[in-house]
């Protein structure tokens, strides 16, 4: 039969998911509202983002009261530890999803600098990490959980492109440079929310194995 710990710490599980699901969606729709020059749908993920500040208090509290009362003992411990940092985590993405619209709806008032090609893959590959981080950490895969944070390689190699792309387009003509900053911008907070993914990632492993990762050397040992 199921224990009440065991129930407790599902409804956990589907608080995430639900937080994960928001703040993906969240991710898509401010480059959408980038994309599709919609300031309107960028006002909305700002407003929106009181839900997820909400639900971060919530499962925050929920996660607190588990430790103070069902004192979990070694994976269930690690579980609800790592859920804490995981939801604070997923709090800071919608954020950086928000600094994304905030950005857009400066961006809006003046004519495109570029299309934009680059960004949205990098925030495709954003939610892909975020989702496969997630899905790891619920379901305590570690080879899904590396595969994200091998996959992070691939969001540093688009932010230093567009970079590298947009300090070209500074150089040749001065007034591109506020746009041009702004849109810098927005690949670091994805770039960002890539680390935040890995992160989530790196805690499946610790979850799971109570082995550290964060340097770097498990990954490195797996490779092996």
């Amino acid at each position: 039969m199921e224990s009440q710990l065991e129930r407790e710490l599902w409804d956990l599980r589907k608080g995430l998911f639900k937080m994960g699901t928001l703040v993906e969606e969240a991710i898509g729709n401010a480059v959408k509202s980038l994309v599709e020059r919609n300031s309107e749908l960028a006002r909305k993920i700002i407003e929106r983002d009181r839900e997820i500040d909400q639900l971060e208090m919530e499962l925050e509290k929920r996660a607190i009261k588990l430790l103070a009362l069902r004192q979990p003992m070694a994976r269930d411990l690690r579980f609800i530890v790592k859920s804490v940092k995981i939801i604070t985590a997923l709090e800071r993405i919608g954020d950086h999803a928000v600094n994304i619209s905030e950005k857009t709806l400066e961006l809006n008032k003046e004519p495109q600098l570029k299309q934009y090609i680059d960004i949205p893959r990098m925030a495709r590959s954003a939610q892909m990490m975020l989702k496969e981080a997630l899905d790891a950490f619920i379901n305590g895969d570690t080879d899904l959980a590396l595969k994200v944070c091998r996959d992070d390689q691939i969001m540093d190699d688009l932010d230093d492109q567009i970079l590298r792309e947009l300090l070209t387009f500074m150089m040749e003509d001065p007034h591109t440079i506020t746009r041009a900053i702004r849109m810098i911008q927005i690949s670091k907070y994805l770039e960002r929310i890539g680390d935040l993914a890995t992160n989530i990632a790196e805690s499946v492993i610790y979850m799971v194995k109570a082995k550290d990762i964060r340097h770097g050397a498990y990954l490195e040992e797996e490779s092996e």
